[in-house]
């Protein structure tokens, strides 16, 4: 397996994906996976699967991304409610697709139904999976977000238990 031109020999490698893209779905429901996030993504590997996400977007998840989620889904307790809840939820509609010889992938439709997909979205990698956003929804988003409530997020999820300091 090669990313960008370098050998891996681990073939557990995750990708470590960055950027965001804006692509154009075609009316057969294809969109063309943009160079500098293809050229990301393992080499050889066109294989990924598609899903709901947490909020009203698809993620899509690199098969090296998607098997250690899986076994970790294998080991739940089916016995727990909501384990049965959660794994209808996350993997309800989750699909395989391949990117064909031209670098598109088919978004299936009730997956796009889902998360409300027109014709511009916009892909955003969040390091081992890319999440697909409606464009309006996308930009909306950060447009409603100011830099201060992005600030207190910030100090809420980085911050080190008991230290109070950035845990970067």
């Amino acid at each position: 397996m090669s990313i960008n031109g370098n050998s891996i020999q681990n073939e557990t490698y995750i990708p470590n994906l960055l950027g965001e893209y804006e692509a154009t779905v075609d009316s057969k429901g294809r969109f063309l996976v943009p160079g500098g996030l293809k050229k990301q993504l393992p080499e050889g590997d066109n294989r990924m699967v598609i899903s709901r996400g947490f909020e009203k977007c698809l993620t899509l998840y690199p098969m090296a991304s998607w098997g250690p989620i899986v076994e970790r889904i294998r080991k739940l307790n089916d016995f727990d409610p909501k384990v049965r809840e959660f794994k209808r939820l996350f993997l309800g509609g989750a699909t395989e697709v391949e990117m064909d010889a031209a670098g598109r992938l088919l978004l299936p439709q009730q997956l796009k139904d889902f998360a409300g997909l027109s014709k511009d979205i916009v892909l955003a990698a969040d390091l081992d999976k890319i999440n697909i956003w409606d464009a309006s929804k996308y930009k909306q988003f950060f447009e409603d977000f100011s830099p201060e409530a992005f600030s207190s997020l910030a100090a809420d999820v980085m911050a080190e238990k008991g230290s109070g300091g950035i845990g970067i």
